[in-house]
């Protein structure tokens, strides 16, 4: 498995230069280390933060599954996306509000086929609300399919 979290992760994070706003280290409340994290209150409704992992040596014809930790804190605060990059068009992950504060687990599968996926975006997009913020932490690649919950 490859630890790809930000605070001693191995992988490569870039910022998005063509969207709306950047996403900022924010500290974690135990205070080890830090997670990624967009507030509320940047930019304007329906503004987008784009934070990209790039991929490299992923071997062609075979899965992979991303594991990421994420939260949606705050009321109305936006939706959170995920997009492969051989897939454009259509998030492969979608959420667009939380229950309460607490972090919770986002699973993807990636299969390589004859086209390798050489990244994988992590899109934030404003909602209406003033407060909270939307979270991204502790991101894995592990070989083979996802385990089961």
């Amino acid at each position: 498995s490859v630890d790809c979290s930000f605070s001693r992760g191995v992988c490569d994070w870039k910022q998005d230069a063509d969207d709306d706003f950047d996403w900022n280290p924010a500290d974690r409340d135990r205070g080890d280390g830090y997670y990624m994290a967009v507030p509320a209150f940047v930019g304007h409704k329906n503004d987008m933060g784009r934070l990209k992992l790039l991929l490299t040596d992923l071997k062609p014809k075979s899965s992979y599954c991303l594991i990421f930790s994420y939260r949606l804190a705050g009321e109305k605060v936006g939706k959170l996306r995920v997009f492969l990059a051989n897939k454009k068009n259509a998030p492969v992950w979608e959420e667009n509000k939380g229950k309460d504060e607490k972090w919770r687990t986002g699973k993807i599968e990636i299969f390589q086929g004859a086209e390798t996926t050489n990244s994988v975006t992590f899109e934030s997009e404003r909602g209406k609300g003033k407060t909270g913020e939307i979270g991204v932490d502790n991101v894995m690649l592990i070989s083979g399919l996802c385990p089961e919950d």
